[in-house]
């Protein structure tokens, strides 16, 4: 650290250097041509600030940075495109203020106050952010840039809500009104109703997983606009029987397919995940409640529980390994608690019948 005057200008320059105390490396900073000494004074001060705060940001990364290694972490270690994708953009959205802050300034109290904010109205997207923000923090634990993960330990409420599906009846409007507009998303609604797939297996379904003569469809892919093809959510094949109803819906879209490997026609926008909302607007016009897409799949699961069907046998053909979403179908379909009142009886409800009289010339007469 110098102040040195130019004897020929008689300006003043200014210096300061200092080592990186793990690395070793000179981080040095220079002002010149100052005019007087308390300006240059200033600038010295400035300079020693200058240096502190690069050599820290050296040593503890800015938030921005370490969000890019946590999610370079991810992809090593094998996460598909869209969940990468997901999390970027989660936190980007709900953390670009800490952006150019270094990861050791931020603190407990400030993450806990992010996460119980009121803009959060879901306790799934709480839970989500906290557990990205965690993960960050412990990339930078494991590399020994902090000594401990502040992110705070909250626990989250989060009910099993029954989904939205549709009934029996308004699942039937649905495909009558659509067959009897040829509506082109048709064919598409029916597989969805009909074999409770999920929407990337649907577009990724071939003519040579279906056999219509068995009556079943090996599902063992499926799709979407970040991985393209890939293995599906489970990562495990199932086999699917294929509903008599659909039966002839799939014979008339092979005979017209002119050769596509493809089973459900590539109509617009479906690659850019319009689905949801060409069936949203469709059943506001035809005077049902709007449902996602991914309902069809509930409506599905719960129709077939309804019906009788052991809840074992729909988990396997679903494709679901947690038992506990598969109890969200059974609540909404009703059967965890069929039969359950049988021989509850605490008194005799039957009403028994009066006695009819007539009262005449102040004599009573029994009927």
């Amino acid at each position: 650290m110098s102040i040195r005057k130019d004897p020929k200008t008689g300006l003043f320059h200014v210096q300061h250097g200092k080592r990186h105390p793990i690395t070793g490396q000179p981080i040095c900073r220079r002002r010149v041509g100052l005019k007087t000494l308390a300006e240059a004074k200033r600038a010295e001060k400035e300079l020693i600030i200058l240096v502190e705060q690069k050599i820290h940001e050296q040593i503890f990364p800015k938030w921005c940075d370490a969000v890019e290694k946590y999610l370079e972490h991810c992809r090593n270690i094998g996460l598909t495109q869209k969940t990468l994708y997901n999390a970027e953009c989660c936190l980007h959205k709900h953390t670009k203020y800490w952006s150019n802050r270094t990861v050791d300034d931020i603190s407990t109290p400030e993450i806990r106050e992010l996460i119980q904010s009121p803009k959060f109205n879901s306790q799934s997207l709480r839970k989500t952010l906290l557990k990205l923000i965690r993960g960050v923090f412990t990339i930078m634990v494991e590399e020994g840039i902090l000594m401990r993960n502040p992110s705070p330990t909250i626990k989250f409420k989060i009910s099993d809500k029954i989904r939205t599906v549709l009934t029996k009846e308004q699942a039937r409007i649905l495909l009558t009104k659509a067959k009897e507009l040829e509506w082109e998303w048709y064919p598409h609604v029916c597989c969805a109703l009909y074999t409770g797939m999920r929407n990337g297996e649907l577009f990724a379904l071939t003519w040579d997983k279906v056999n219509l003569e068995n009556r079943q469809i090996l599902v063992d892919c499926s799709w979407n606009n970040k991985d393209g093809f890939k293995s599906t959510k489970s990562g495990d094949d199932r086999m699917i029987e294929i509903a008599e109803p659909l039966v002839p819906i799939l014979k008339q879209l092979k005979v017209g397919t002119d050769h596509s490997e493809f089973v459900l026609p590539r109509v617009s926008r479906w690659d850019k995940g319009e689905q949801a909302r060409e069936l949203r607007m469709f059943m506001l016009g035809i005077g049902l409640p709007p449902v996602r897409f991914h309902d069809l799949r509930a409506t599905w699961a719960t129709l077939l529980l309804a019906s009788g069907q052991a809840p074992a046998r729909v988990m396997t053909m679903g494709g679901w390994k947690d038992l506990k979403t598969m109890m969200i179908y059974m609540r909404k379909a009703g059967i965890d608690i069929k039969g359950i009142t049988e021989g509850f009886a605490l008194h005799d409800p039957v009403v028994r019948e009066g006695v009819v009289i007539r009262i005449t010339d102040g004599l009573t007469v029994n009927k």
